[in-house]
């Protein structure tokens, strides 16, 4: 394979093939050779980047959790409006796609990986302690608003959603679960402190 070919937003194009291989074959597959194949690229250009293949990995997720920054926002904006679990439903559906849960199921899998990753998660699993801290910021502000009874637990609430979302997604390798069933999540999970209307 050429060595001189020169890739534009290496990263991002690596990145984009290691998703892919994932997504194709799973976390055993992932290597860098069947990354840099994948990419069209000499597997030099990968070290070029990245000190080694752990860090490589350890970078994907990070660039996968920073994602979840614009996300975030948007769920933080919609609290008081629609339906609470509208809100929740589409939050789900959104944070489950193929690739987060491809994501969840490498950092799993690797010990030397989530160790890498453990200065910016200190606690739990990756992007999965991310996500969750987005379903409280959500929760919290519908609480402030009244649309979430003052005594809801939080946390306990957003944990069970995170789970039983990851949950459901993971049982349907290749296949999104349909919208409604993540509405039947997020329906069950806070239909207790609902304050009637919010829904």
């Amino acid at each position: 394979m050429p060595t001189g070919v020169a890739l534009r937003d290496a990263r991002e194009q690596l990145f984009d093939a290691a998703e892919r291989v994932l997504l194709r074959e799973g976390p055993n597959a992932l290597t860098s050779r069947a990354v840099t194949t994948e990419a069209g690229c000499a597997k030099g250009v990968l070290h070029r980047h990245f000190t080694d293949f752990d860090a490589f990995l350890a970078e994907l997720v990070l660039d996968r959790i920073g994602r979840l920054g614009a996300q975030s926002a948007a769920l933080r904006d919609a609290a008081g409006t629609g339906t609470v679990a509208g809100n929740l439903t589409g939050a789900l559906a959104d944070l489950f796609g193929p690739v987060a849960v491809a994501i969840v199921g490498l950092v799993i899998s690797r010990d030397a990986l989530r160790a890498r990753l453990r200065p910016t998660t200190p606690a739990g699993i990756p992007l999965l302690t991310e996500a969750t801290a987005m379903f409280v910021s959500y929760l919290t502000a519908e609480r402030e608003l009244g649309r979430i009874t003052p005594d809801a637990d939080i946390d306990t609430l957003a944990r069970t959603l995170i789970g039983a979302g990851h949950l459901l997604a993971a049982g349907q390798p290749g296949t999104a679960p349909e919208t409604e069933a993540y509405h039947r999540v997020a329906n069950t999970v806070i239909t207790g402190v609902l304050h009637h209307g919010s829904a």
